[in-house]
């Protein structure tokens, strides 16, 4: 555990990073200027990422003057840019502070990562952030692309015309999404994307984005798989794959409930033949009575998606079409009534999902809706822009840690986490 904060890292134009001789690393919560304790810091995950950004520069904080700087130009150099540096960790983790960086000049838009604030420390990176799941069937060292490729001759091999696999052998090795690798390495979670189109708009959709926003992070599936393509490749991998789980509803399409009819009868067939595995949907739990017939057809958990508690910035987030937040509650109370493992996909932001409006309206979602398990998930977005857009008031949140342990203390019965489980 650390003693003293970390040093600030910065970048030039480049991308070379250093760090600085004196100033120390801060962060933000939202847009307010946070200085956080040394215990706040752990050792940069493995499998981490680190960025640059541009037109950016730092924010650090002088501990004997009790001032904070912004460093325009890289120290020791005169008029050349600084830019800040954010780190992107694994699945698993939960960042407690963006970057402290200035967005004044800043004249594009951020990739959807989730931007982390970042320091160094003894001759390590140190970010604030803490663990909330360890899985380690999600460590990047269990997805060696050497193994991978062979795994996926293999078994389009089998299923030569089948257009879902096709269609994660692209996910799987363009967009080196872990799910779908899993397809092919026949284990864990396998995803089954099945809606090119969605009732929502959501401001960090990882497959589609409006023109003038950054580019998506995936390609969204272009047609809706047949039940024949679903079964042939689901079902085999809840038979004979290890901890099983299918997962209708993924990063790589829109909203699985618009593809309702061709998910229940493939669930329906599948556990005709097998009750092994577990069978579930991430949704955004817009047609409840869609979801109802998917549960009766035989699903075993449901995971509903929720950037806020608040509907006012529910809707900003999500801006969905033809259905509102109160359709999202009853589908959540219908999943527990049915006898689902319920969760909700928690997209959380620091400044916004720990302040004390927002864990108020969470706490009021959890009594009302009795769900089981909240996955806390960093939301992938320009930190700058989500502030702006979803116009969050100027003021820090109470910390994320806080947040958790503030529910936890109403709600001991709760599950936390980051993942679907095999249940």
């Amino acid at each position: 555990m650390l003693t003293e904060l970390p040093y600030v890292v910065y970048a030039d134009a480049q991308g070379q990073i250093y760090n600085h001789p004196y100033l120390k690393a801060i962060g933000k919560s939202g847009e307010q200027i946070v200085i956080p304790k040394p215990q706040d810091f752990i050792p940069l995950p493995e499998g981490s990422k680190l960025f640059f950004l541009p037109k950016c520069p730092p924010l650090g904080y002088d501990e004997k003057k009790g001032h904070i700087y912004l460093l325009e130009d890289l120290p020791f150099v005169s008029d050349k840019p600084c830019y800040g540096v954010a780190a992107f960790m694994p699945p698993g983790y939960v960042r407690c502070l963006l970057p402290a960086v200035e967005y004044v000049h800043k004249d594009y838009i951020l990739p959807l990562w989730a931007y982390t604030a970042i320091g160094w420390y003894d001759d390590q990176y140190w970010v604030p952030a803490f663990l909330i799941e360890d899985n380690p069937h999600w460590y990047p060292s269990q997805y060696d692309d050497r193994f991978l490729l062979p795994q996926i001759k293999k078994k389009l091999s089998h299923f030569p015309r089948n257009r879902l696999l096709k269609h994660l052998k692209h996910c799987a090795t363009v967009f080196h999404c872990f799910a779908a690798k899993n397809a092919f390495y026949e284990r864990w979670e396998f995803p089954v994307p099945t809606s090119p189109t969605c009732n929502a708009r959501c401001l960090g959709c990882l497959s589609w984005q409006e023109k003038d926003s950054c580019l998506p992070s995936h390609h969204r599936i272009q047609f809706v798989p047949s039940v024949e393509e679903i079964v042939e490749i689901a079902l085999p991998h809840v038979l004979y794959a290890e901890q099983p789980i299918i997962s209708f509803g993924q990063g790589c399409e829109g909203e699985p409930l618009l593809a309702g009819d061709t998910i229940a009868e493939s669930i329906r067939i599948i556990r005709q033949k097998t009750n092994k595995g577990t069978i579930n949907l991430n949704t955004n739990g817009s047609v409840s009575n869609i979801v109802s017939k998917i549960i009766d057809a035989g699903l075993d958990s449901i995971r509903i998606s929720l950037a806020s508690a608040q509907p006012e910035y529910y809707y900003r987030y999500h801006r969905p079409i033809n259905y509102d937040f109160e359709a999202v509650k009853e589908t959540i109370k219908l999943a527990k009534e049915k006898g689902m493992f319920t969760m909700v996909n928690y997209l959380v932001f620091p400044g916004f999902s720990d302040t004390m409006e927002e864990i108020n309206a969470l706490k009021h979602l959890i009594a009302e809706t009795h769900l089981d398990l909240i996955q806390l998930k960093n939301l992938n977005i320009d930190p700058f822009g989500y502030v702006r857009q979803m116009q969050i008031p100027y003021r820090a949140g109470i910390g994320m840690k806080n947040m958790m342990e503030e529910l936890k203390k109403e709600f001991p019965d709760l599950k936390w986490g980051y993942f679907n489980r095999y249940l």
